[in-house]
């Protein structure tokens, strides 16, 4: 039970810091002035969102997140 204690702590912090890492790198949703010019839904970016470099970002830190959560409480139950 220790080991699988100490193997969980491992893989919550990688994932921790790859958490930190994603948000850090993500785009914020203000632009400057940028963002006086409207939205950007309808432009050929804004409907592709997903497959570009912020959408994987977006869903690779959703993940992360759960995983954070799901390994938070592993680890509580497991002290």
């Amino acid at each position: 039970m220790k080991v699988l204690s100490i193997v969980i702590g491992v893989v919550f912090m990688l994932v921790c810091a790859a958490l930190v890492v994603l948000v850090l790198a993500q785009e914020g949703k203000s632009q400057g002035l940028g963002a006086i010019q409207g939205t950007v839904e309808n432009t050929y970016w804004g409907k592709n969102k997903g497959r570009s470099r912020e959408g994987v970002l977006k869903t690779v830190t959703i993940v992360l997140s759960f995983a954070f959560v799901i390994l938070a409480i592993v680890l509580n139950m497991m002290a």
